[in-house]
């Protein structure tokens, strides 16, 4: 077994089952795709880390047992079409195709998605496109989507997300508020997404999420 492999061993089993993530699929993608190729070079030797790794501009990789834990409350199966919003170099999309029928991952950086295109055709991700567009305009021209994912977190979510959202269907994002973080996994029906609270945990708010600032009287 490579080292990465073994540390791989050591994040699904220190970091993904210990917070109650038991699910094959994800357990078995999360073993295989090596989230070590997904980062730049500069931080290969800290992809197993138990923390977001932070990707510049705001950006992070969001740390194992986030990512595990959102999947865990979506339960993408695999006759699903999925919206990764803000893939950076593609290690989520990749978990994800391991679950769902195809994934859209978009990424508004150009170098970032370029790297995304070659790691996921590298890990054999065939069912992934990579869509360069804003992450606040999400890629509607491949949509509706059963499941919507934000891969950081969110003050206020663009209304073209949500109308990706198909009737039936479920997004998850990250809400900061004052430096808290929740977790929430919105339902939608009947044109309304309704949202539940499901785990706490943290992140930079993405460009164009932030909340808008309400004007006071």
């Amino acid at each position: 077994m490579s080292d990465f492999a073994a540390r791989r061993v050591t994040m699904v089993d220190t970091q993904v089952r210990p917070s109650d993530v038991t699910k094959f699929p994800i357990i078995d993608a999360m073993l295989t795709v090596q989230r070590e190729d997904f980062v730049p070079a500069a931080q290969r030797e800290a992809a197993y880390l138990g923390e977001n790794l932070d990707l510049g501009q705001d950006r992070v990789l969001l740390d194992p047992r986030t990512l595990a834990k959102m999947l865990d409350h979506l339960d993408i199966t695999n006759n699903e079409l999925v919206l990764d919003i803000g893939c950076a170099m593609g290690y989520s999309s990749a978990v994800i195709a391991h679950m769902a029928e195809a994934v859209v991952a978009v990424e508004e950086d150009e170098a970032m998605a370029a790297e995304a295109q070659e790691a996921l055709a590298q890990a054999g991700a065939d069912n992934v496109i990579v869509h360069v567009a804003p992450l606040t305009d999400g890629a509607p021209q491949h949509g509706p989507y059963d499941v919507v994912i934000v891969q950081g977190a969110v003050g206020e979510l663009p209304k073209a997300l949500l109308e990706q959202v198909k009737e039936g269907g479920r997004i998850a994002c990250l809400f900061m508020e004052r430096g808290l973080g929740e977790v929430r996994v919105g339902y939608k029906r009947g044109g309304q997404v309704s949202w539940r609270p499901e785990f706490n945990a943290g992140a930079p708010v993405l460009r164009g999420f932030e909340r808008q600032a309400e004007f006071q009287l």
